[in-house]
């Protein structure tokens, strides 16, 4: 416990100097990080926590960003709370359709509760463009932070500040909400949703409530989205949106509370550092969860509990040159498979083929990938993937092999390394 509480204040104090190391640039990109990793913990109450798979979240996220757009236009643009106060606009409207969407949506379960959800988010989204009233057309609505409390917010660093704030309050309230006995009632819909129906409880409110919490911190996220944009579009209630979340929740790993967070700022700067330099970063994402979700379900703060489980068992010597395979065998693999998708790319591009259309000799032109060119049609330009990825298969399979044989050895935990008793002892 102490060892995770020093991790989460380093943390902070990381976050607290990040605009001091960053352009101003990248200090926006922070702020969808700490938007993003938010909306992803709130998700995570619903869906990791008391396993409630929600296809539509975006909705509530939308709602709290409205919300937030309307209140910082209201009494002639001064606004209806002061700038610092915003979101908590955003989480009462966020609260008040997840009240009204979960009575209904909870009634159900399994596939049909995710089916309403997406349903839900769906009507929302095409009602949207057509109710300008409300939502401002396909336009949108714009507004502009009004200066509080002795602060301007013209700066995107205030912003920041600001979002950081709300972000590090609104996580601390939901993991202490999982201490306290209504959060323990959550994991057991998870986890026996008919056993509570039979010891007494009112499973469909507790789900509603549930619900409920989960959209108002989305909500929250939401308002911090508008403040930091000061805008709002119908845009906020894609499907892409609670696709994302989704993503960001299962990539982290759902079973760790600070999981979601990780998946998402993960995520959220890998499209940042990507979508400039190719137009395939979907297609990663994509391969990235498929591949998240056959080999690591755990999500990345899994792998990082079990490599330190082994730690613990083994000892850091012999798990060094585990550690050290694998992760070769992962950047050769994923070389290989960047290699193959960006020429293929390129190949298939309406420009290429245009350009190869008008060789007079048939013979296809040259590809510039990784600073240099490449013959499509010449064997040696496809073994360098396929050295690639068999290199990254056979460090797989002697990290593999390794880690079997640590199975069968003996236990020789590091001196320095807290033994499982103590750290049994200091989880509970």
């Amino acid at each position: 416990m102490k060892t995770n509480f020093a991790l989460v204040i380093a943390g902070i104090a990381a976050l607290v100097a990040l605009p001091f190391l960053l352009s101003q640039g990248l200090v926006n990109a922070a702020i969808q990080m700490l938007v993003a990793a938010l909306f992803a913990c709130a998700y995570n109450l619903l869906c990791g926590q008391a396993g409630m798979l929600s296809f539509g979240h975006a909705a509530y996220f939308g709602c709290g960003a409205f919300g937030t757009v309307h209140a910082m236009n209201a009494i002639g643009g001064a606004g209806l709370l002061p700038t610092p106060l915003l979101p908590l606009a955003g989480a009462a409207c966020g609260l008040a359709i997840g009240v009204l969407a979960g009575w209904f949506a909870t009634k159900r379960t399994g596939t049909y509760f995710a089916m309403i959800t997406l349903a839900i988010a769906e009507l929302l989204h095409s009602l949207a463009p057509h109710l300008k009233g409300l939502f401002g057309g396909e336009a949108g609505v714009s507004t502009m932070r009004m200066p509080a409390w002795g602060l301007d917010f013209g700066s995107t660093t205030q912003v920041y500040y600001l979002t950081l704030a709300w972000v590090c309050v609104s996580v601390a309230l939901l993991f202490l909400y999982t201490r306290t006995p209504m959060g323990r009632l959550t994991y057991g819909l998870r986890e026996n949703g008919h056993r509570l129906r039979f010891l007494g409880y009112e499973v469909h409110g507790l789900s509603t409530m549930v619900f409920a919490i989960s959209a108002m911190f989305s909500g929250i996220a939401g308002s911090l989205q508008v403040i930091g944009n000061e805008a709002a579009n119908y845009v906020v209630f894609d499907p892409s949106l609670s696709a994302a979340v989704v993503l960001n929740t299962y990539i982290g790993g759902v079973k760790v509370f600070l999981g979601p967070a990780l998946g998402a700022a993960v995520m959220t700067f890998f499209g940042y550092a990507v979508s400039d330099l190719t137009q395939s970063w979907l297609l990663y994402q994509g391969i990235l969860f498929v591949l998240v979700m056959m080999f690591m379900p755990s999500g990345l703060a899994g792998l990082f509990g079990t490599t330190s489980r082994l730690v613990q068992r083994f000892g850091v010597v012999r798990v060094i040159p585990l550690v050290l395979l694998s992760v070769s065998a992962a950047l050769l693999l994923s070389a290989g498979g960047a290699f193959v998708v960006e020429l293929l790319q390129r190949v298939f591009s309406q420009d290429y083929r245009a350009v190869a259309s008008l060789a007079a000799d048939g013979v296809l032109p040259p590809v510039a990938l990784f600073g240099r060119t490449w013959a499509p049609t010449s064997p040696a330009t496809w073994l360098v993937p396929v050295a690639l990825i068999l290199g990254g298969g056979i460090l797989a399979w002697l990290g593999r092999k390794r880690l079997q044989r640590l199975a069968q050895q003996p236990d020789t935990p590091d001196a320095s390394a807290p033994s499982p008793i103590t750290s049994e002892g200091a989880a509970a």
